[in-house]
């Protein structure tokens, strides 16, 4: 399936979403937060698209307005690649995603990696606690706004 008609399905079977410039190496779509799990169970089931394999989340800080999960999704019977973006409501009080590691099992501890470091709350996982970090650590060392005074470089 092309760009263009990956585009086009996904528009005609989910509103809301947007889609990324074509300047971009993959097709790029975001979606609404309250809408993530539907998009991803579309996109996994659904047998033209058959988005079987999750191979990168990424935690973004898009300081000072929200924090942002990435996903990279590809199909491993038709080899295209989707790349998903979902941002939270705001950086302090709306931090709260929906889980997606019941559909992509990799995304079990790419979760926890991003709640231990960026403080994203993953609502639904199974196991959501710090990965690196001990349990006392204050904060979410990977943040903009992140200050650690004894560890600072200053140039």
């Amino acid at each position: 399936m092309t760009r263009t008609e990956l585009q086009s399905f996904l528009s005609s079977k989910m509103e809301g979403l947007e889609f990324g410039e074509e300047t971009t190496q993959y097709l790029t779509v975001t979606a609404p937060k309250e809408k993530l799990r539907e998009l991803m169970f579309l996109l996994k089931d659904t047998e033209e698209l058959a988005f079987d394999y999750m191979f990168s989340l990424t935690a973004v800080d898009w300081f000072p307005k929200s924090l942002g999960v990435i996903y990279h999704l590809e199909s491993t019977k038709f080899r295209h690649i989707l790349v998903v973006h979902v941002n939270t409501g705001n950086r302090e009080d709306d931090v709260t995603i929906d889980t997606v590691s019941d559909i992509y099992p990799t995304a079990h501890f790419h979760e926890r990696e991003a709640y231990d470091l960026m403080g994203i709350i993953f609502d639904g996982h199974s196991d959501l606690r710090r990965l690196f970090l001990t349990d006392d650590w204050v904060g979410h060392p990977l943040r903009k706004d992140y200050v650690d005074e004894a560890n600072m470089i200053v140039k």
